[in-house]
């Protein structure tokens, strides 16, 4: 059986391996903010106060995690928690150039370096891969030199920025407006950017950006 520390020390595990703190992650699944400060683990007469499944299988359902994962984040240790593995890193001023990802958006060929990242999230999610931001483009969202890590896999909702590769070979970092069947709709999030509107049958691969170094 695990404890009450067992499963808050999970939700905290799970909003680091994603780049957010609790508060984040609450957000980012639609509950109050508030929801998992260490201030609301408590109830007002002493008692300890047991996350509800709700709001368990809301930030489970916006990180892509299984039940499964977050059960291995219960019965980690601290030393395990701590641990980081490598995941494959490449600058965004040659990351669209041909070669460097499979056609479901998974990091191949050369020019790739090696990032550290928590290894519960790399573990979990082997196509993972870091962007090194170069030049001034992506301003004031992203400035030269964060690290965005993104993953091809995880699901993406209204409102996530991500990385989209055209069949026509478009290289770009947008935030998703809207997502039909038919038709994507990107935000752009720079100073030069465009908003888009495109069929999605030119979408070669959209990853979301799950993390980032800032």
């Amino acid at each position: 059986m695990f404890s009450y520390d067992d499963m808050w020390k999970a939700i905290d595990r799970l909003a680091d391996s994603h780049g957010y703190s609790p508060s984040g992650l609450a957000k980012k699944a639609g509950l109050d903010p508030t929801t998992f400060n260490k201030s609301k683990r408590m109830s007002s007469d002493g008692k300890p106060r047991w996350p509800s499944t709700e709001s368990l299988s809301k930030i489970l359902a916006v990180t892509g995690a299984t039940m499964s994962d977050f059960i291995a984040l219960i019965g980690e240790n601290e030393n395990n928690a701590a641990a980081r593995d490598t995941i494959p890193l490449i600058n965004s001023a040659i990351a669209g150039k041909n070669g460097h990802f499979t056609a479901e958006g998974h990091p191949a060929g050369n020019g790739w370096d090696d990032f550290s990242f928590p290894g519960t999230a790399s573990r979990r999610d082997e196509h993972l891969f870091a962007i090194e931001v170069i030049g001034q483009t992506l301003m004031p969202a992203y400035r030269e030199g964060d690290v965005l890590v993104a993953s091809p896999q995880a699901n993406v909702r209204r409102g996530d920025r991500v990385i989209v590769r055209t069949r026509g070979g478009d290289f770009m970092i947008h935030e998703l407006r809207r997502q039909t069947a038919s038709r994507i709709e990107l935000r752009a999030i720079g100073h030069n950017g465009d908003n888009l509107s495109l069929p999605a049958e030119d979408i070669s691969w959209m990853a979301r950006i799950i993390w980032v170094s800032q």
